[in-house]
């Protein structure tokens, strides 16, 4: 094996890695491989003081967290979920299908090779290593009853002490070590979510742009109050015809790039403002490093 690599040695199994030297910088990730540099910081949250609100935090997230099959319409995401927590992914955007007695993770109709419970055990175990982070699931049913998907996600969490579902926002000292459940419409468990973007349709990503702008904006107004706001700078052009030809990962090619630059802007200001959750399509490990970055 090349001496540039080498593996990153933790006192758990599914956190070692094979690393690569950290090159260029890159917004854009379609590689399922991760790297990380050297002593990367993995629990990046515990640098956030107890007494601020989640609403105050700046998160990066994932958007359709668990599309990684499916081909060019489905695919969102590159790296499986262990690699999403670690590299710094604090919110999960999750769609699920009910059968039988199981929650399935989808993309439409693209079976994304995973359970809800599957996925909850993974973050919890993430969760045991790294007692200082808080990690935010929103649950979006897909074509299923929309009051039983809630009775099984319940079933599924019981009483774990561990699991937020109130709909009160919590400071930082009361959720670390938690999953943290976020509501909107279909979904009643957990603390409300503010939804800034307008649809996962792109047809120009100059016009993602623009909107995103305006997105961010409402979100920073809107930062400390008693809902979490989300942002997704994800989307695709299917459905359209002058975007037919825009999947998921042609419009994170153009729009991720062009984001980071426009965070950049703001890390010189003191204080920096605050946008919630931004969910991102494919991001890279320098873009989620720029969100985690608005935090300090």
């Amino acid at each position: 094996m090349k001496s540039s690599r080498r593996c990153l040695l933790f006192p758990f199994t599914w956190l070692c890695f094979m690393v690569l030297c950290h090159g260029d910088e890159r917004f854009f990730n379609d590689n399922g491989q991760l790297q990380l540099p050297d002593n990367y910081n993995i629990p990046w949250m515990a640098g956030i003081e107890d007494s601020r609100s989640l609403s105050q935090i700046t998160l990066p997230g994932t958007h359709d967290s668990m599309a990684t099959h499916g081909g060019p319409v489905a695919e969102t995401q590159a790296w499986p979920l262990r690699d999403q927590l670690a590299v710094g992914v604090r919110y999960l955007d999750l769609k699920v299908f009910a059968l039988g007695d199981t929650l399935y993770a989808m993309h439409g109709v693209m079976y994304q090779h995973s359970t809800l419970r599957e996925i909850l055990d993974t973050v919890r175990e993430f969760l045991s290593l790294f007692r200082s982070e808080v990690v935010l699931i929103q649950v979006r049913p897909e074509f299923s009853d929309k009051g039983n998907v809630n009775e099984m996600v319940q079933k599924l969490i019981s009483n774990d002490e561990y699991v937020w579902v109130s709909s009160g926002m919590p400071h930082m000292g009361w959720a670390r070590g938690k999953i943290v459940f976020v509501q909107k419409n279909t979904f009643t468990l957990g603390i409300p979510l503010n939804t800034e973007s307008k649809g996962d349709t792109v047809v120009d990503t100059k016009e993602k742009d623009k909107s995103l702008i305006k997105q961010l904006s409402q979100a920073s107004d809107a930062c400390g109050g008693s809902n979490m706001v989300l942002t997704s700078s994800g989307g695709s052009g299917f459905g359209t015809f002058w975007g037919m030809f825009l999947t998921p990962k042609r419009v994170a090619e153009k729009v991720n790039p062009w984001l980071n630059q426009y965070l950049m802007q703001f890390l010189p200001n003191h204080p920096r403002p605050c946008f919630g959750v931004i969910a991102m399509d494919f991001p890279g490990f320098d873009l989620i490093q720029t969100v985690i970055n608005l935090n300090w």
